[in-house]
């Protein structure tokens, strides 16, 4: 889909979805460093979250890498 091919609306998702709520610090941040500091008494409601707020900056990711790869891939007229 498009939608998750634009730049600007993957980072829209990522300042909103994936950082809500702010305070006291980003959401996906406490359950990262909950994750770090062993994921003691996380239950599967709490992965969904974690999968769910960070899955806008898994496709931050995914765009930012198809962007490196189309820039130094060369194209077929180059060739």
């Amino acid at each position: 889909m498009k939608i998750f091919n634009d730049w600007k609306t993957v980072i829209l998702f990522c300042l909103t979805l994936g950082l809500a709520p702010f305070v006291p610090e980003p959401h996906i941040w406490g359950k990262l460093k909950w994750i770090m500091g062993g994921a003691a008494g996380m239950k599967p409601m709490d992965w969904f979250d974690t999968l769910f707020h960070g899955l806008p900056w898994l496709l931050l990711i995914r765009v930012a890498v198809l962007n490196l790869i189309s820039l130094v891939k060369p194209t077929r007229s180059q060739e």
